[in-house]
């Protein structure tokens, strides 16, 4: 059996001497090296040290591409302690040699306050352009394949090494999913996943992120798929339009959080004619009757859908074919309520000013009782009217409140979805549209237990990004043959 080359982050003797000795007992390894910042530090028996100036950098990963000797190259990411599974690196050297593969990469188990779970992982696909892709902490390379992918590296990057080198070798190389549990790895962040996804738009994160999309656009360059600012210009005379505006709300079973919602767009100031569409998808706990409360408020338009097949995408695709819906389709959750308001007058000025088929506002993050928690106001930033539809396929999500052209709306229509189906509409409006930004705080964005992504399960949050990573491949597909076109 082949060699392999492991490399390891080093921050002390006792982090990493069960991972070495796991390591050297299967037999197969070339040679270990430990990574690490840290001068001081000295190595262990049979192993060497890789100093570096910074774990994920540019130079980092063309030093371990450099000095890799085996025919196969193992890195991990995680400074707590690996467990290989039964034969299991024999395993992915079988997967990477039998699919000609780049990398592979492997289901696992995970140990957390002493318990093991199940942590699979889920398909690499064409649009899997999130910088956060979880591959699990264990990548085992074809060394030769690694080594070019590193040498058609051009940027030096402090943080999006692994991302860049990982975008390089996915152009001529496939990354496979090996969907077996082979070895068990320590969680260190055992937050909720509601807690978590809002990690890359915390503002302490902001290099990091201007460096993801730098490497994804050059990415996006590289495969065709890039497109430049230039954008459809919009009239806005299509249609014959009663309301200037309607709010959208979607609801199932908010008896809790539905009343705050419907008195935060009825208190709205405009110098225009608007309503309210409320798509009220069976409810079962009151929320209906709740709703009635606001029925002498000629505003307030209750649709109670005679379809049962309906998700929030579908609920959406009822309130903007709505002969009453106005020229503007503008989001409101069930769960969250408009700061002030001037909300609704600033999003559709926003239209006319910036001239967009869809505008995204700012938001900032409140408990229950609406008081601002971490990671506080989120901008969104990263969606530039110069690169926001490149970034935009990196990214998890576009921000709220979102409000889009009706006419446009009704043309592509929501994806029958509860989960994806706001980011679809996104990157297929900025596929050809400018799309707005308001970046005052405009919104609320109520977290709490009820939340739909409050606290998923591994297998629900697989769900969510394998679709995501559909929308993106299908996306990037579609704009790869637009310029293909052009």
């Amino acid at each position: 059996m082949n060699k392999i080359s492991c490399f390891l982050p080093y921050a002390g003797k006792e982090q990493v001497e069960k991972t070495v000795n796991s390591l050297q007992a299967t037999g197969l390894i070339e040679e270990i090296r430990l990574i690490t910042t840290d001068a001081t530090l000295e190595s262990l028996p049979d192993c060497e040290i890789l100093f570096v100036d910074m774990p994920y950098s540019s130079a980092t990963l063309k030093a371990i591409a450099n000095a890799a000797k085996g025919e196969y190259t193992l890195l991990y990411t995680k400074e707590t302690t690996l467990e290989m599974g039964m034969f299991a690196l024999e395993r992915m050297i079988h997967i990477l040699e039998d699919s000609s593969a780049g990398m592979v990469y492997a289901d696992h188990y995970q140990i957390a306050d002493g318990k093991q779970s199940n942590a699979p992982v889920i398909d690499y696909q064409f649009g899997s352009l999130r910088d956060d892709f979880n591959f699990g902490s264990l990548l085992l390379f074809n060394t030769e394949k690694l080594k070019e992918a590193a040498g058609h590296m051009k940027s030096d990057y402090n943080f999006a090494g692994l991302y860049d080198l990982r975008l390089k070798l996915s152009q001529h190389s496939d990354l496979v999913h090996i969907n077996e549990y082979l070895y068990s790895e320590v969680e260190n962040d055992t937050r909720k996943s509601g807690e978590k996804i809002f990690d890359y738009v915390d503002p302490k994160n902001r290099d990091r992120q201007i460096e993801m999309e730098q490497a994804c656009t050059e990415h996006l360059k590289e495969i065709g798929g890039y497109l430049a600012p230039e954008f459809k210009k919009i009239e806005f005379s299509a249609g014959n339009f009663e309301y200037e505006a309607s709010v959208i709300i979607p609801v199932r079973n908010r008896i809790r959080t539905i009343r705050d919602a419907i008195k935060s767009v009825l208190m709205q100031k405009t110098d225009f004619k608007y309503n309210l569409i409320i798509i009220d998808n069976h409810s079962t706990d009151g929320t209906t009757e709740a709703i009635d409360e606001f029925k002498d408020d000629e505003r307030l338009i209750h649709i109670v859908p005679e379809r049962n097949d309906l998700g929030i995408g579908g609920c959406w695709n009822v309130g903007v074919h709505h002969p009453k819906c106005g020229k503007f389709a503008v989001q409101l959750d069930s769960d969250d309520v408009y700061k002030d308001e001037n909300t609704l007058a600033i999003m559709v000025r926003a239209f006319y000013e910036q001239n967009c088929a869809m505008v995204v506002g700012t938001y900032m993050m409140t408990d229950f009782n609406m008081n601002m928690i971490a990671p506080g106001i989120i901008d969104h930033k990263e969606w530039t009217p110069a690169n926001g539809r490149n970034n935009a396929l990196r990214i998890n999500g576009l921000g709220a409140p979102r409000a889009f052209y009706t006419p446009v709306l009704r043309e592509v229509k929501v994806p029958n979805t509860s989960y994806g189906e706001d980011y679809a509409l996104g990157l297929n409006f900025s596929r050809q549209y400018q799309i707005g930004r308001v970046y005052d705080v405009v919104y609320l964005c109520r977290r709490w237990d009820d939340n739909s992504d409050a606290s998923l399960d591994i297998v629900k949050m697989n769900g969510h990004n394998l679709y995501k990573d559909r929308i993106r491949t299908w996306e990037l597909q579609a704009r790869i043959a637009m310029n293909k076109n052009k």
